[in-house]
């Protein structure tokens, strides 16, 4: 019983300290492995713009494509790969 009563009061100091839960920041680990596995995969540095993705996604789907002898396995990666990075910049206004 003292050893869940310790446990809870560590995850509420934890909470407190680092204004999250625990296993909130393994969750962001993920998010950032996912985008650095992104951006390898487009061939775009952490700095990229929003136009410089679209740009790197247009030049590997004109290759990947299946009409031009891709799979729509890799189209799918390709996509994902500009859906994650495209979450974390601004759009620009037309």
């Amino acid at each position: 019983m003292k050893f869940l009563i310790l446990a809870i009061l560590a995850l509420v100091v934890f909470r407190m300290v680092f204004h999250k839960w625990p296993w909130e920041m393994f969750r962001e680990s993920e998010k950032s492995q996912q985008r650095a596995q992104a951006r390898a995969l487009l061939g775009v540095d952490r700095n990229a713009s929003r136009e410089d993705i679209l740009a790197a996604h247009r030049r590997l789907i004109l290759t990947a494509h299946p009409d031009k002898g891709g799979s729509p396995e890799e189209v799918f990666r390709i996509d994902a790969a500009r859906d994650i990075l495209l979450e974390q910049t601004v759009p620009t206004k037309r």
